[in-house]
């Protein structure tokens, strides 16, 4: 894998091809999460050479994600405390218009609200920046368009922040070739951020081509599937409704069967090279024309260690034409947004 850094569209922001997804970090969608092992998995990120750090406002009820990460950096925690990583030697990515109201009806007792006003989107950035510890972020993103206001409202604000100097550089997620369009309109977007990996290929129909024509980079979550495209899952197993993936078609009933049979398939290639499935995984995904980064989820230090030995993985030609080989014999899958 190329570890040089590479440009985040037309910003001034670089980022690595591995980035850590602090999602899992807030302890929401897996058990067991505290907040000790989640500022242990960011220092272990960045120990391992990976400083790009992708949160949101909504990554926890009270902001657990961005909490972890300014404790892991050791940033503004009070008088006397010392700054142990520079700012400048980390890219942090937030997001804004999402977060979580409580609700008595549903288990666990909160929903997420879509909230694309400007006083939302700067009241929670605002919020953001103190938990984080920092006067700026590198890259901010709009979560997900709210449908009950213009999106032009949303890129409004965020162009103000970054005017200000809130933000280095904007971004969009989770969103169509016309909503980045009309965004990009208003607020000139530095990045996209979308689900991908290789069962999940949807983004190269329009959203993909979209973005390298204008620019635009293109940061992808997902590149193992929740775990799956680790190859450390059996048939017949069954997620607790704590773990989120019980949701998702591709882990139940014969979509899930057929996703264990393609990772089957990917085995003997990564053997040859003689490397894990994962660091296949990744390679492959990284290398993929218009992705600049990708991000990854980890709750352990471990996690982390061998995530990053996908670094050193390197593909070659007949890699490239196996993997497209079991890509296509897989055929369609069961896919489902995130938000």
């Amino acid at each position: 894998m190329h570890t040089a850094p590479r440009p985040l569209g037309r910003s001034p922001v670089s980022v690595g091809p591995l980035g850590l997804g602090c999602w899992p970090l807030a302890g929401m969608t897996r058990a067991g999460v505290t907040h000790e092992a989640a500022v242990a998995t960011v220092r272990a990120a960045l120990d391992a050479g990976i400083t790009h750090l992708d949160t949101a406002y909504c990554y926890g009820e009270h902001g657990e994600s961005e909490r972890a990460i300014r404790e892991a950096l050791g940033w503004g925690g009070g008088p006397g405390t010392t700054n142990h990583i520079p700012r400048d030697a980390v890219t942090i990515a937030s997001k804004c218009g999402i977060h979580w109201e409580p609700d008595s009806s549903r288990s666990p007792p909160r929903r997420q609200v879509n909230d694309g006003r400007p006083e939302r989107i700067r009241a929670e950035v605002e919020e953001s920046l103190v938990r984080l510890g920092t006067d700026h972020l590198d890259l901010l993103y709009l979560h997900s368009p709210d449908p009950s206001i213009p999106i032009e409202e949303s890129a409004g604000e965020l162009k103000r922040l970054l005017d200000a100097g809130k933000t280095r550089a904007v971004g969009l997620s989770n969103a169509s070739v016309a909503e980045l369009a009309r965004f990009h309109a208003v607020c000139p977007l530095s990045a996209c951020q979308m689900h991908f990996n290789m069962l999940q290929r949807e983004i190269e129909r329009e959203v993909l081509p979209w973005c390298m024509s204008h620019g635009v980079g293109m940061v992808v979550y997902w590149p193992l599937m929740k775990g799956l495209l680790a190859a450390k899952m059996h048939r017949g197993q069954v997620f607790p409704t704590t773990d989120s993936r019980h949701k998702y078609p591709m882990f139940n009933g014969v979509e899930f069967d057929r996703n264990l049979d393609f990772v089957e398939a990917l085995r003997p290639i990564a053997g040859r090279l003689g490397v894990a499935v994962p660091d296949l995984v990744l390679a492959w995904t990284a290398e993929q024309p218009g992705i600049t980064s990708v991000l990854f989820g980890a709750t352990s230090p471990e996690q982390v260690q061998e995530i990053a030995r996908a670094l050193a993985c390197d593909l070659d030609a007949a890699a490239r034409a196996a993997i497209a080989d079991a890509i296509t014999a897989r055929g369609p899958v069961a896919s489902r947004r995130a938000v």
